[in-house]
């Protein structure tokens, strides 16, 4: 099944991954999603991220 809101599946992806005290979480990544996790960084909501080593956004 297709995901139609790929915001609100990070999101979901990520408190997901809180609540079972998770350390870290993989997801399917793209430009949008690199600028949210960007600015989740930044606002102190997430501690890092970072993409697969030799990928880069489609």
């Amino acid at each position: 099944m297709p995901v139609t809101d790929p915001v609100a599946d990070m999101l979901t992806r990520i408190r997901n991954a809180i609540q079972v005290r998770h350390e870290s979480v993989m997801m399917p990544h793209s430009k949008m999603k690199l600028a949210i996790a960007k600015i989740l960084k930044e606002e102190g909501y997430i501690r890092d991220f970072d993409l697969p080593r030799g990928q880069t956004h489609p």
